[in-house]
């Protein structure tokens, strides 16, 4: 495996890439999430990319406008279709023997190639998709029930409730939010809808139990056999079985093709 950095244009700014190459004519296109520079959180993505590329398949990676190394106006995961397709095209032509690209996002980078049908990938592994418009912080309904369910098992929260350590207001206040009727579908959720339903090729969607972008997307989305859930991981996946787990489903798509 090795690792190269270079640039690219994308409508007259400058975007900076990072390809860790490697033999297989299947890649992965790693779109960051948010304003998350290519690096990832706490190095995370680079250590991704180098351990997928061991494996034997390219990784590129790369600065939207406006974000780390790149030129431009940071206009948003929304506005991000030339960056997402630029990109893709400069993985094309450093790679030229690539047959199929998998296209890897979390949080909103997920949504962004949700909107966009895929940006022209030929597959889709989709992590934690955004569909948050209105952040007020809380848990989704089944969330909260989901989470007082967990509690009534652990016999140590059930001690503190009988000793009164637990505050009836804020229990209250989430028993009323736990048994509220699960709120529709955002406009956001429903374009994401409508632009994978355009994406004819085959699509994972992970979902890390215990983030709350995740489980807001659950809670937007409804039922999807596609739904994949990791136990016990957080949003970026940083935990040691999580990371392993994340690495074994982008390897399965990856050589399914």
């Amino acid at each position: 495996m090795t690792r190269r950095h270079f640039t690219f244009a994308c409508e007259g700014d400058t975007l900076a890439a990072t390809l860790d190459d490697a033999p297989g004519s299947a890649g992965l296109l790693l779109v960051s999430g948010g304003n998350e520079i290519r690096v990832g959180a706490f190095a995370g993505q680079a250590a991704l990319a180098a351990r997928i590329a061991a494996a034997g398949f390219p990784v590129f990676r790369y600065d939207r406008r406006g974000i780390g190394d790149s030129s431009g106006e940071n206009r948003g995961f929304e506005d991000s279709s030339p960056d997402i397709a630029s990109a893709l095209a400069a993985f094309r032509e450093e790679r030229p023997g690539l047959t199929r690209v998998v296209g890897f996002g979390n949080c909103d980078a997920a949504s962004a190639l949700m909107l966009n049908a895929g940006s022209g990938c030929e597959a889709l592994v989709l992590a934690n998709p955004w569909t948050i418009e209105q952040d007020d912080g809380a848990l989704p309904p089944d969330a909260i029930r989901a989470r007082y369910a967990e509690k009534l098992k652990n016999p140590k929260e059930l001690v503190r409730l009988a000793t009164g350590k637990v505050s009836l207001k804020k229990l209250a206040g989430g028993l009323k939010r736990a048994v509220a009727p699960a709120p529709p579908p955002t406009s956001l959720a429903q374009e994401m809808k409508a632009g994978l339903a355009h994406f004819a090729g085959p699509v994972s969607l992970l979902v890390a139990e215990r983030d709350r972008t995740g489980q807001a997307f659950v809670a937007a989305w409804g039922e999807d056999e596609r739904i994949v859930r990791c136990p016990g991981a957080s949003h970026a996946f940083v935990e040691p079985g999580a990371r392993d787990w994340l690495f074994a489903q982008l390897r399965a798509s990856l050589v399914s093709g």
